[in-house]
């Protein structure tokens, strides 16, 4: 295969981004210079770069897109919604009934407070635990993401790991006093875990995990005995679902692993692609919002220009009405499931060490021969190989973004069977960057 060919209008295009926005990027995708694109649309399971290239995306919109691109019924909707007007800082009834439909369908959910983004809703999260308990420290685990606020972005990628429980800031312009209120702790350990909730019990707020930690699925018993621990301890228990909501089950990752945490968070799919998240949990806790109460210790005021404006909702509300319906999730679990192991048969019969880890729905390889488990298994992974991978399936009209493979109901069987073909072409790239 050769390399997508570049229009004069796109090259255009990139010269243009690189002049006015850091890294020619919008701080999302990194692509080098000669496999950069601009996108000009998207339509179900495709997009097309500026060029007129056609590739079957696994990016999604870094996962809100499950249902494709411009799907008809989430068009219509917000086309409809857009008639009456953009947003109005009151309420409305699209974000009424999309809170009542998420209420219905989350175990943790008996109120929702809508935030723009998912940085902000883990962030309101971990406000909420903070402002119910009266304690300052929170605890979350070495190698999860939880956005980009101050709190999340802690022992996300250090390269050094320091010792249990000690944070690491991963980003800079974090003040030393925020890193001082986070403690770390290795997903899948719930020895050490434990250990550490017990430690800081007294001072520890909230417990809050990734269900899957990036690629990283939870052992069996896991997020059962975590949430044993947070309740023995007085802890609150936040599962960020920004991922996970709506795209493991309809009940989200509690209802496939039959865990109910104290708060979630919901992104990505819930606002079908506009932007919208959302904080979720009982009515005892989502009480900090009350402004009621607002001369108390534990009042919360929380706020945005867009919070729940009516163009998300009514797209979101769209989305969900189209994943509850029959054998939706069946459908697509199994979609995903084949291109998942099918990547693992194509990697055994190969000469690469490799394991596909994650989800049967979000997924991609560590090129290792050591299990994965946690953060710092994933660390003898040979990164390199990623990027030789990624852009191969970029040759093969395959797209997907450093780290995961989103699969959505919009992809089909021939989607399955190209991508197939492109993982095989990858892969044989990969032995030949290993010589």
């Amino acid at each position: 295969m050769t390399m997508p060919q570049h229009s004069s209008v796109e090259n255009d295009l990139l010269a243009r981004a690189r002049k006015v926005l850091p890294q020619g990027s919008l701080g999302n995708v990194h692509l080098p210079d000669e496999y950069d694109f601009v996108v000009s649309r998207g339509l179900g399971s495709k997009i097309w770069d500026s060029s007129g290239n056609e590739y079957i995306d696994y990016l999604l919109g870094s996962g809100p897109m499950i249902l494709g691109h411009a799907h008809p019924l989430v068009n219509k909707a917000s086309m409809d919604a857009l008639k009456e007007g953009t947003t109005f800082f009151t309420q409305n009834r699209y974000a009424i009934e999309l809170a009542e439909e998420i209420v219905k369908a989350v175990p943790c959910a008996e109120q929702v407070r809508f935030t723009t983004s998912g940085s902000e809703a883990t962030f309101q999260a971990l406000r909420i635990a903070r402002a119910k308990s009266g304690k300052d420290k929170v605890l979350k685990f070495e190698g999860g993401y939880h956005g980009i606020n101050d709190y999340a972005s802690i022992s996300v990628t250090p390269d050094n790991p320091l010792p249990f429980p000690v944070p690491k800031k991963s980003i800079a312009g974090i003040p030393q006093a925020v890193v001082d209120t986070v403690l770390i702790a290795p997903f899948n350990d719930i020895e050490t875990t434990v250990s550490v909730i017990e430690e800081h019990a007294k001072d520890l707020a909230a417990v809050i995990v990734e269900p899957v930690q990036r690629l990283l699925e939870p052992r069996d018993g896991f997020l059962h005995a975590l949430s044993d621990a947070c309740k023995r301890n007085g802890v609150i228990l936040i599962f960020d679902e920004v991922v996970t909501g709506f795209r493991l089950a309809y009940g989200d990752a509690q209802e496939f692993y039959g865990v109910t945490p104290d708060l979630a968070t919901l992104g990505k799919v819930v606002g079908g692609g506009m932007p919208l998240a959302a904080v979720a949990g009982s009515a005892e806790l989502m009480s900090v919002y009350d402004s009621t109460i607002a001369s108390s210790e534990e009042y919360v005021h929380q706020g945005g220009t867009l919070n729940g404006n009516p163009l998300a909702c009514a797209a979101g509300l769209a989305s969900l009405k189209e994943l509850n319906k029959p054998s939706v999730y069946e459908t697509y679990h199994s979609r995903g499931r084949k291109l998942k192991q099918g990547l693992q048969r194509i990697l055994d019969a190969s000469g690469v060490s490799g394991f596909v880890s994650g989800s049967d729905v979000f997924f991609d390889i560590f090129f290792t021969d050591q299990p994965i488990f946690d953060y710092r298994s994933t660390l003898s992974s040979d990164k390199r190989l990623n990027g030789v991978f990624d852009r191969a399936l970029i040759h093969h009209g395959v797209f997907k973004n450093a780290g995961k493979v989103y699969v959505g109901t919009c992809h089909t069987e021939d989607d399955v069977n190209v991508t197939l073909e492109a993982f095989t072409y990858a892969i044989s790239a990969v032995e030949n960057a290993l010589g």
